[in-house]
């Protein structure tokens, strides 16, 4: 980085002073015998150094014999290793006995680690994360060693402080905002929060003390030993006053009040403190416990947009702040400053981070890399804030270098300016203004975008719709616009719209979601008398609004993104299942953000990474919140498919394709932690077939068909490989196989049915097992091979044709598959199987078949898709024996095509078959997405019904059959 100014290494000193504090240090040198480095590379560095920091010129003139020490050892040349740093200062304070010596020996070493720190720095021989992690890293241990000293030292004054059960408690240091993240600058205050576990008195003092009045004592004497300035000069300035209730507060607290006051008295701004609190010192058992407490606070369970709405107004009041202070030029809260980089990052972290713990992490630039990798910045945006970030924060590393003095305002004095601009690279102050300028521009622009502020409807537009909200209109003038915005029953939009203003009213809406709402509705009123059928989108858009009113994070989710109205509005007005679906599941809203997102369902490789994701950081015994991370996954899911199914996205016969595979992804999700659940107890089965688990999943009905519909039951069979009925697990509390996998079987009906905050995962109906509901949860497949081969009736054989694998063992479903190829080639006797499937159907038509009043049964009326299911099985079981390729598929679809391409129906029965077949269907699947019995009025698809209808009569009543 050069300009028309003189090159950086051959130019004069800046301040002749400098110079000579070097010049004395260099006599100090020669009179004791040390002989400094000689190589260019040295010279060219302390010069370097010596015109940035006066601190280290000064300090090196006034402790000569620190700095001959650190050139020997060879530390300003080499980067420290994990532990380093503790080493050192643990040596240093071996032989301290009282506090003076304490305050002295870190000061000592506080001064030694910093002319290290800022020569690695200024000589361009760290990078920026290796100069920050250091500095973290020196604050880190000049908390935990001083703090165990003075532990012991209190607790030999005035007593031990223990808990209800008798352990001694330790204070635990929450470190926050940059040593939080372990970003600390060069001169930096620390912020520190003090906490221990419970309250109650102190044993073996000399007089009665309360738990806090030992950690208050002990606090103090901590900060006195990091920021007392002494002739030493002072290890760290601390700020407590990140603590609840702050100044006033006490300086420590006790776990439970720290919750209570979080819960009930923490301000908004104390979130974004919290985003990057870690602990530095403490029982480990301890840490946890608070952290869990402290998480929830943090991070919602929702996607909080108010926090976007919350960080601008701060950021508003943080300008304003400054331009009455004249403060502009300051790169930390300025306009294109780090604050804002931060800022931008806190915002997604606050509103996704409980979805998504990944970005649950405290240094920035790792939260920004996520934002790239989620796209939830562009991948451009991301790298001109990394870079911004990452020159902003060497600035202000080289301002405070200058004098160890906490500053981040910019010089305004000509030698200022040159010092700065030669210690960032730069010749002169306009080259290297002109970089900060841009990438400060580059900020604030990046900034502006994500904070912009929701841009209201024109109000030649919106005044119309917010006074009709507002009810501030007479009743005519309102049906009239209801009327000629394209409602078709004005008076009953206008009574919706009432109903839900009242409604709204009694439910008590804090002043804050009265605002969302005020600024959301105009906006929803127009969006959807924007759509093809604004009647029907208004009363299903309105039913989720109340279902989210008082949760006001979901108002601004949709004031800050209102893209998602579009989208609600849309396909609310094509499908009451889609709302009901998010109004029961208003996390749901977050799927409706990215439309690149919301008309793309995923496959399965993609849905495996999904749930990986969700469930990354689920604690493994955490049973409820991976049932919870389940359903979102599922729902979400769902979700993606009925809205690319509605906009036809998707052809409508691969929307069960997508649905099976989500089910099939969750079962086997719910497969795999089960079967770790009860591994880590009894051990692993013994004597079993099988390369993994020695279970399997069998999907029969609709999931085995890959048919499955929106809400459709998971018609589920479970089987096992043990061997040898006396088997056992492995493990220290061993149980037989058969009790293993019942018990299995078991947590994954448990797993899936269990209602919970966001409902089922899927209705499970298991009365397809051998023996119905009566028979065993889990069978061998021995069993199960002999049970079909003996026992089973003809209809058990029927709904083999339609079962397959869906999760579990590889071995045990290639054993599975040679059974059922088996059983459904089978020889049968033509005449007995269609007597038989013919009964089974006319009972089932008897019980289940809702044709009447003008309406047409889809599922079960003669000529639709029962029968249709019934002569394919017939034609399976009649025909597998000769033509094993028939034991293929379990999918109506492909085992009609392979009945055609083996010429086994008449004519173009095969082909109108499955034509009438997929007609039924997408008459069903509508029905299932509006919500409506799956009827039909009887004129409509009589064609397809009727044609049914004659190759029953053909195939299953006697008519003619060509033979095998």
């Amino acid at each position: 980085m050069s300009s028309n100014g003189p090159s950086l290494d051959h130019a004069a000193p800046l301040d002749p002073m400098m110079e000579v504090h070097w010049r004395d240090w260099l006599a100090w040198a020669e009179e004791n015998g040390f002989v400094p480095p000689e190589d260019a590379e040295f010279a060219r560095i302390r010069e370097r150094v010596w015109e940035a920091s006066e601190y280290v010129a000064v300090s090196v003139l006034r402790h000569p014999e620190a700095f001959a020490e650190l050139v020997a050892s060879g530390d300003l040349v080499s980067a420290y290793g994990a532990g380093d740093l503790d080493a050192r200062l643990t040596a240093a304070l071996a032989e301290v006995g009282d506090e003076p010596a304490l305050h002295q020996a870190l000061r000592l070493f506080r001064r030694r680690e910093m002319i290290r720190i800022i020569w690695r720095d200024i000589g361009r021989l760290a990078p920026l994360s290796e100069t920050l992690e250091d500095l973290s890293e020196l604050a880190d241990v000049c908390i935990r060693r001083p703090l165990d000293l003075l532990y012991d030292w209190t607790r030999a004054e005035i007593g031990t402080p223990r808990d209800p059960d008798g352990r001694a408690l330790r204070m635990l240091v929450l470190g926050m905002g940059k040593l939080g993240a372990r970003e600390l600058n060069l001169s930096s205050d620390i912020d520190l929060i003090f906490a221990f576990a419970h309250t109650g008195e102190v044993e073996g003092g000399p007089r009665a003390l309360s738990n806090e009045q030992f950690f208050v004592r002990l606090g103090q004497r901590l900060v006195q030993a990091l920021s007392l300035k002494t002739v030493d000069g002072f290890v760290f300035r601390v700020d407590t006053r990140l603590r609840p209730f702050g100044e006033v507060g006490p300086l420590a607290m006790s776990f439970q009040a720290m919750e209570d006051y979080y819960q009930s008295q923490a301000r908004e701004w104390e979130r974004y403190a919290m985003i990057k609190a870690r602990p530095v010192a403490g029982d480990p058992d301890d840490v946890a416990s608070l952290m869990d407490m402290l998480r929830p606070f943090v991070y919602r369970r929702y996607l909080d947009f108010g926090a976007f709405e919350s960080l601008r107004d701060l950021k508003q009041m943080i300008v304003k702040e400054l331009h009455k202070r004249g403060m502009d030029a300051n790169i930390k809260l300025g306009l294109g400053g780090i604050r804002e980089i931060e800022f931008i990052g806190q915002a997604f972290q606050l509103v996704r981070g409980g979805r998504d713990p990944d970005l649950q992490v405290r240094p920035i630039l790792q939260v920004l890399a996520l934002l790239a990798e989620r796209e939830l910045m562009p991948a451009e945006a991301v790298a001109e804030l990394d870079a911004a970030y990452r020159f902003l924060r060497l600035v202000e590393n080289r301002l405070q270098a200058h004098r160890d003095k906490q500053t981040h305002q910019l010089p305004d004095e000509d030698l200022g300016r040159a010092r700065l601009a030669r210690s960032m690279g730069f010749d002169d102050w306009p080259s290297f203004a002109d970089v900060l300028q841009d990438h400060r521009d580059r900020v604030q622009g990046h900034f502006d975008h994500v904070f912009a502020a929701p841009v209201p409807e024109p109000e030649r537009q919106g005044s119309a719709w917010t006074a009709l909200w507002l009810g501030g209109q007479e009743a005519s003038q309102a049906l009239r616009i209801l009327d000629e915005a394209g409602f078709e029953d004005p008076e009953t939009a206008r009574t919706r719209i009432e109903q839900f203003r009242d409604a709204t009213d009694r439910k008590g809406l804090s002043r804050r979601g009265h605002e969302r709402l005020a600024q959301l509705m105009p906006q929803v009123l127009r969006v959807v008398a924007g759509c093809d059928q604004p009647d029907a989108a208004l009363g299903r858009v309105l039913q989720v609004l109340e279902a989210v009113a008082r949760r006001t994070a979901y108002l601004a989710m949709m004031v800050e993104h209102p893209g998602i109205l579009s989208q609600l509005a849309h396909l609310a007005s094509l499908s009451p299942w889609f709302t009901d679906q998010i109004r029961h599941h208003p996390l749901l809203l977050d799927e409706l953000i990215d439309p690149r997102r919301l008309f793309a369902p995923l496959r399965r490789e993609d849905l495996e990474s999904e749930l990986d994701a969700l469930l990354a950081h689920v604690d493994a015994e955490d049973l409820e919140q991976q049932m919870e991370r389940l359903h979102q996954f599922a729902q979400g899911n769902m979700l993606r498919v009925a809205a690319a199914d509605l906009t036809e996205v998707i052809p409508l016969m691969v929307v069960s394709d997508y649905l099976s595979e989500i089910a099939e992804v969750a079962v086997g999700r719910v497969l795999d932690l089960a079967y770790v659940h009860f591994v880590e107890r009894h051990g692993r089965p013994t004597e079993i077939l099988g390369e993994s688990t020695g279970f399997l999943v069998l999907g029969y009905g609709k999931l085995g068909g890959i048919e499955l519909g929106y809400g459709s039951d998971l018609d589920l069979v479970f089987l096992h490989g043990t061997q040898s009925v006396t088997a056992m697990t492995d493990g220290a509390k061993e149980i037989s196989n058969e009790q293993f996998y019942a018990r299995l079987g078991q947590r994954i009906i448990h797993m899936m049915t269990t209602q919970t905050a966001s409902g089922t995962l899927y209705e499970v109906d298991m009365r397809l097992r051998p023996d119905g509901a009566k028979g065993m949860l889990v069978r061998s497949i021995g069993s199960f091979a002999a049970y079909q081969e003996s026992e089973a009736w003809t209809w058990e054989h029927q709904a083999l044709v339609r079962a397959r694998p869906v999760a579990g063992d590889p071995a045990l479903a290639t054993r599975f598959a040679e059974v059922r190829r088996a059983i459904l080639c089978r020889e049968r006797d033509p005449e007995r199987l269609r007597t038989e499937v013919r009964e089974m159907r006319a009972k089932m038509r008897a019980n289940l078949d809702k044709t009447r009043d003008g309406r047409f049964d889809l599922k079960q009326g003669a000529g639709g898709i029962a029968d249709i299911e019934f002569m394919v099985q017939y034609s399976v079981l009649r025909w597998a024996a000769a033509y094993p390729a028939l034991a293929d598929w379990t999918d109506n679809i492909r085992l009609l095509e392979s009945l055609a391409r083996l010429d086994l129906l008449p004519g173009q029965a095969a082909e109108d078959l499955a034509d009438a077949y997929k007609a039924l269907r997408a008459a069903y699947h509508r029905s299932a997405l509006q919500e409506q019995p799956k009827t039909i009025p009887v004129d409509r698809l009589q064609a397809e019904r009727e044609r049914v209808r004659a190759l029953w009569r053909d195939l299953m009543d006697g008519g003619s059959e060509q033979d095998a």
